[in-house]
């Protein structure tokens, strides 16, 4: 069963390149495009070329490939001057020194510190936190349900995140408005470079002043365990860990929200599968990585660059190239997944081999951690509103301004149909 809000789509060929729609108004077509064009289709980022991979076997081939580094100086239009602070999308590249910009063994240095702090043991002791924050948000949403359509995005799947790693990292509750509207700015194609940019800034000095009150007054929270990390080398500097706590905080709660929302759409659509899940015939886990494959929250990430030719099949990544890693093509793989890879089916032989969060060195710090929000979340929320329907048609949910994220405007709902 095909994807109900799948959309007609002009075909690509091989060799072609794809515009990137910076306003995200059809993502179903623009992943089939992508796919057509190859397993290294040629794309254009807001008038920036570059390459990104649409298939499972290159990209797990590529990202442990050293000779494709995360270090925006091996940029052949960064180094020529093509490319400048002026566009859109740098702050996403340039963000400053942290494990998510360096490669080798500074990156596992950075890494090394990073797993320190967020262990297995850390997510089970902060279990209990999630499933308090999971209860309290449903009683919000219960209530704000009372008068009728609810919207679930804002009431529940986007502040449970943001409360989960704002704990987590030491954050004063009374902060998590203030960064999640900054986070939504920062990734919106509707707001000017320049206030950007400003948003960059602005980050840096909270997380900054954040660092300094933890190294004076320290508590137990991975903010204070990146300070204090002890093994893998020299100590983090300041400006790493405000490198590392900016994009974790990025990464930890967008990836989540996309997780849930993304997730509950799914069996929305599909009220057979809904049912089996209801009724302990799958698993919540097996919904989870499903979603993660067919609907990832991280549609295109930017951007690694080849020290030196590459050879990926039939094609070359030329060096100074920068490569996309286009996670939603991939996993809607044919060859990966099979013919009915652009089907949601939770009844698909396990494991799902999927790389959402991606694979190598730079696989996802936090990918345990929204699997744990997911696996609260979800059963939570079908088990307290069983009925629970959209409340306008699945063609009319809208998808933000995002070139990276797979986010959505807002998930009206019904809670009891």
């Amino acid at each position: 069963m095909k994807c109900p809000h799948a959309a007609a789509h002009q075909a690509a060929t091989a060799g072609e390149t794809v515009v990137i729609d910076p306003m995200v108004q059809d993502l179903d077509g623009e992943t089939a495009r992508l796919r057509d064009a190859g397993p290294l289709a040629r794309i254009e980022l807001l008038g920036v070329p570059a390459l990104t991979v649409t298939r499972h076997a290159e990209a797990r081939q590529l990202l442990v490939d050293p000779r494709l580094v995360k270090d925006i100086n091996a940029w052949g239009l960064w180094q020529s001057g093509v490319v400048t602070h002026a566009w859109p999308l740098i702050g996403m590249i340039d963000a400053g020194r942290s494990m998510f910009t360096v490669d080798g063994e500074e990156h596992r240095r950075l890494r090394t510190k990073t797993s320190q702090a967020l262990t297995p043991r850390r997510l089970e002791a902060i279990r209990p936190h999630i499933e308090k924050f999971t209860e309290e948000l449903l009683d919000a949403l219960a209530e704000q349900g009372k008068e009728g359509v609810v919207d679930l995005k804002s009431v529940f799947a986007q502040p449970l995140p943001m409360r989960v790693v704002g704990m987590l990292m030491g954050v004063d509750e009374a902060e998590y408005p203030m960064l999640t509207k900054k986070y939504k700015a920062f990734f919106s194609m509707l707001t000017p470079h320049d206030e950007r940019m400003a948003l960059l800034a602005e980050l840096d000095v909270f997380y900054a002043e954040l660092v300094r009150e933890k190294t004076a007054r320290p508590t137990d929270d991975l903010t204070t365990a990146l300070i204090l990390a002890e093994e893998g080398g020299d100590p983090l500097t300041e400006e790493e860990v405000v490198g590392n706590l900016k994009a974790m905080v990025a990464a930890g709660h967008e990836t989540t929200i996309g997780l849930i929302l993304n997730a509950v759409r799914a069996l929305l659509a599909h009220p057979d599968q809904l049912r089996k899940v209801l009724d302990g015939e799958i698993p919540w886990e097996t919904v989870i990585e499903e979603t993660l494959r067919w609907d990832t929250p991280t549609t295109h990430l930017l951007m690694r660059f080849a020290t030196e030719d590459i050879q990926v099949g039939d094609d070359v990544i030329a060096k100074g190239e920068g490569v996309v890693i286009s996670y939603r093509v991939i996993g809607r793989d044919i060859e990966q997944h099979g013919p009915d890879a652009d089907a949601f089916d939770v009844t698909r032989p396990a494991p799902i081999r999927h790389m959402t969060f991606g694979h190598g060195p730079h696989i996802c710090p936090g990918a345990a951690l929204s699997r744990v929000e997911a696996g609260v979340a979800l059963p939570a929320l079908f088990g307290r509103f069983p009925g629970l329907q959209l409340a306008v048609p699945d063609e009319e949910i809208r998808k933000l301004p995002v070139m990276t994220q797979n986010d959505l405007e807002s998930f009206p709902v019904l809670l009891n149909g």
